[in-house]
């Protein structure tokens, strides 16, 4: 009997397989929450998966990323590790969520480490990125970027301070 090639670990820590993890978001599935989904984007900057990166992020801003740029960051570190410090689902109608984490990644300039507290939404059923450098053109009374119908205002907008 042939020895079992082992699986790649995922590389947002899990210690799960990549396929038993963050592999099944990378090819389609929605990610059940903004933690999943925050863990799935670190793995996806380490592998690479760029086009998951822009699409997991808010719609409305997918076209103002900077494509080249992300990919490369992504392509010219080697990622270390990540951490979640915690994960807040603030519920509402669409439901918010933060995410705190520390990621770690070495590149030509050395290691380095950031952390960050991330805003996410949900909306038909799929959890998205809040980039917080790319503004929506959205006044306050507008309707939401995000499509949940609401003003911005009352939505997203106070979760990009």
């Amino acid at each position: 009997m042939p020895n079992a090639v082992p699986l790649p670990s995922c590389p947002c820590g899990s210690g799960n397989s990549l396929d038993d993890c963050c592999g099944r978001y990378h090819a389609g599935l929605p990610a059940p929450s903004a933690e999943t989904l925050m863990r799935s984007r670190y793995s996806a900057y380490a592998l690479g998966l760029i086009d998951y990166l822009l699409a997991t992020t808010l719609p409305v801003q997918q076209t103002a990323l900077d494509r080249d740029a992300i990919n490369a960051w992504s392509t010219q570190s080697t990622w270390l590790g990540l951490e979640v410090e915690s994960a807040e689902l603030l519920g509402g109608q669409p439901e918010h969520a933060f995410v705190t984490f520390n990621a770690r990644w070495h590149d030509a300039n050395g290691e380095h480490a950031h952390r960050e507290r991330s805003a996410f939404v949900q909306h038909d059923g799929r959890w998205y990125f809040i980039d917080p450098t790319v503004p929506p053109k959205a006044g306050r009374n507008d309707p939401c970027p995000c499509g949940s119908g609401q003003k911005f205002k009352k939505c997203c907008a106070p979760f990009l301070n």
